[in-house]
This record gives C-alpha cells, sequence and structure tokens, in this order.
C-alpha cells in the first residue's frame, strides 16, 4: 500500500462526452463535488471554491454541511478536452484560522477512457508524502473516504441529473 497516492476507478454508465462535460464545467462539477467556484476551470489559472452541501446525496451533504461556507482554492493544471482534468490543492484544509498555504499541494487528476458500458472515470490524487507528518495520514484517510464518495457522486450526477 502506497503513503502517496490515492486511486479511484468506476465505469460510469454515460457516454464520455457526458462525464467530461460533468468533470469540465466547474458548475456541474461543484453540483455533484459539493462545491461552489467563482469561475471555470482555466489551465494555469487559480480558482477560489466554498463548500456547499452537494445536491446528490442527503447523507454526504449531512457530512459536508459542518464545512458549509469554507473557502479553498485550487490552481488548475490541464484540461485537456475529452481527456483529462488536473489541479492542485491544499489537501484536508478544513481547520478554521490554519494557514495552509505555506504547506505543498497534491495533484488531483481525473482521467476518462472508454470503456465497455460507458466511461471509465480515474481520480488519481499524489503528492501525500509531501504534506507534514503530523497530518500526512489524517489527510489521506480523509481524501480516501473522500474519493470513494465522489465516485458514487459523480455516478449519480451523470446517470440521473439531464444533461444541459
Amino acid at each position: 500500500m502506497t503513503t502517496d497516492v490515492i486511486t479511484k476507478t468506476i465505469v460510469l454508465k454515460a457516454p464520455r462526452d457526458r462525464v467530461w462535460s460533468a468533470i469540465s464545467d466547474s458548475d456541474k462539477f461543484g453540483t455533484w463535488f459539493g462545491v461552489a467556484f467563482e469561475g471555470p476551470f482555466v489551465p494555469g489559472q487559480s480558482l477560489s471554491g466554498k463548500i456547499v452541501p452537494t445536491k446528490m446525496d442527503a447523507e454526504v451533504a449531512a457530512s459536508q454541511e459542518p464545512h458549509n461556507g469554507l473557502e479553498f482554492d485550487i490552481s488548475v493544471v490541464a484540461v485537456e478536452p475529452q481527456d483529462r482534468l488536473a489541479f492542485r490543492w491544499h489537501p484536508g484544509n478544513v481547520e478554521p484560522g490554519v494557514d495552509y498555504t505555506k504547506e505543498p499541494t497534491t495533484l488531483v487528476e481525473l482521467v476518462l477512457t472508454d470503456a465497455p458500458g460507458g466511461t471509465r472515470l480515474t481520480v488519481t490524487e499524489s503528492g501525500f508524502d509531501q504534506i507534514p507528518l503530523e497530518r500526512r495520514a489524517r489527510v489521506f484517510e480523509l481524501n480516501e473516504g473522500g474519493w470513494a464518495a465522489q465516485m458514487k457522486l459523480v455516478a449519480k450526477y451523470v446517470e440521473s441529473v439531464p444533461a444541459a
């Protein structure tokens, strides 16, 4: 088992363009993930967001509620149409009053590939071994569970929300 990388994969019963829209449009991403971003995902730009409970699952929304309104930033690394969205962030950025900007970021990559019956989405978050030792295990554990939940949320989104 690695302590540096989290990888989650799911085959979504939706065409690739539908899944791409769900992950690359910051508003749609926010609907299933549980965040309101200030603008679109643009490579090389930073983007602020606020946690807002997801609209896809009441249980997950309840777990997000204590962090409702918490602000965080991401730095968009890549937007490769129909293939890959990548960004950097400070994982576990949930303690009020703590300045995480001096800590290293992790890299989150959402990659699409074709799969029988739909589209395979693989989420990889790497760089945990750079996180300060006193937070590393806890942040890894939180994000491991978080990405497992997010895979279910994106599935609900692409398989139930009408395409716009």
